[in-house]
């Protein structure tokens, strides 16, 4: 962008978050002469709303974001997700009120596969017990209890092939020369066969075959709760079970029961449908205890040249923002697609 944004004397900032460090793009407005209001991620809706009545953007990762708080924003130019996942934005109401909605979709998409990838080997060659066993005793001897398994040749099934699953099924394909299967009804077999990942039409069919499942989909209305008793009960081979999409995918009592029953041998867990996880009052509280089952924080994106990228992304959609310009938009997200022709959206993959 040529033309930058210098002075932010008295307008508004709203970062809600405030939770997740971003000290360069905080400095940027601050710099700039910015009111910068950060608030955490369980703020309540009052607070919310008095805070963005007088804002000129909102940015925002987790927070909900309902039309309650859109409606009072009457000086908002946009609302800017710094990550991916759009679910908890009402871009209906946005839309009405005339407000931009934009995300940061390609900053971790290889980072986030890494991620996935990296709790599929760990899983696979029994990291966390063998590492346990060997914090206890110093060392241990080559049993049948630490016997691992091999990606080489397994069948490793993704389902959703957007950038993220695309990623992960490279590294497990080419990488590895595991057999990648995938289940999206929104992308061709034909475009799946030239990245060497072939189509499943049926999910349950997948799910059969597969020797790891690991979830890339975005969640919406169609696919909330879409792996559940049923689906857990069509893994036929004991499957590794990855998901770092959104926690809200799967019907979680359904997975603690599927690991109970051995429908699956274990399971890499970095979103839940409520979060922050903890070890007392939270629903999920019993996978601490499990040694077949790694949970992560909600952190598989949170690499240094991750939030590089984040930043710059961000950054430069702020400043189309105030500059009044046509705000990029990077995602396919049908949602945020439709905004073209009704904002001042332009489209830019």
């Amino acid at each position: 962008m040529s033309e930058s944004v210098t002075n932010l004397s008295g307008v508004r900032v709203v970062r809600t978050d405030s939770e997740i460090q971003c000290d360069v793009i905080d400095e940027w407005f601050r710099s700039r002469g910015a009111e910068l209001v950060l608030l955490p991620a369980d703020v309540n809706e009052d607070d919310l709303c008095q805070a963005v009545a007088h804002a000129s953007l909102l940015l925002m990762c987790y927070t909900t974001i309902n039309s309650n708080t859109i409606q009072v924003a009457k000086q908002l130019r946009g609302i800017v997700k710094y990550g991916v996942g759009i679910d908890a934005i009402d871009i209906e109401a946005a839309t009405q009120c005339g407000i931009p909605v934009v995300n940061v979709p390609e900053y971790a998409e290889q980072t986030v596969a890494e991620g996935a990838f990296c709790l599929m080997l760990a899983l696979l060659k029994k990291l966390l017990p063998v590492h346990q066993a060997m914090q206890q005793s110093g060392w241990i001897e080559p049993s049948n209890q630490w016997l691992g398994h091999d990606v080489f040749g397994k069948c490793v099934a993704i389902i959703g092939a957007g950038r993220i699953g695309r990623a992960f099924a490279r590294m497990a394909g080419s990488g590895f020369s595991a057999r990648v299967i995938a289940y999206d009804p929104f992308v061709s077999a034909a475009e799946l066969a030239q990245l060497n990942i072939e189509k499943m039409d049926d999910l349950h069919a997948l799910l059969a075959q597969a020797d790891v499942i690991s979830v890339h989909t975005v969640l919406n209305d169609d696919t909330r709760a879409m792996i559940g008793r049923k689906e857990f009960a069509a893994m036929m081979k004991q499957p590794i079970f990855i998901n770092v999409s959104r926690g809200a995918l799967v019907d979680e009592m359904a997975l603690l029961d599927a690991l109970n029953n051995h429908q699956i041998r274990g399971a890499g867990l970095d979103v839940y449908s409520s979060e922050p996880l903890n070890r007392t009052s939270h629903k999920l509280a019993s996978l601490f205890d499990r040694d077949n089952v790694i949970v992560t924080p909600h952190l598989t994106f949170f690499t240094h040249e991750a939030m590089q990228r984040l930043t710059t992304d961000t950054l430069a959609r702020c400043q189309e923002l105030l500059l009044g310009k046509s705000v990029t938009l990077r995602s396919t997200d049908p949602r945020l697609v439709a905004q073209q022709g009704v904002l001042n959206v332009k489209f830019n993959t």
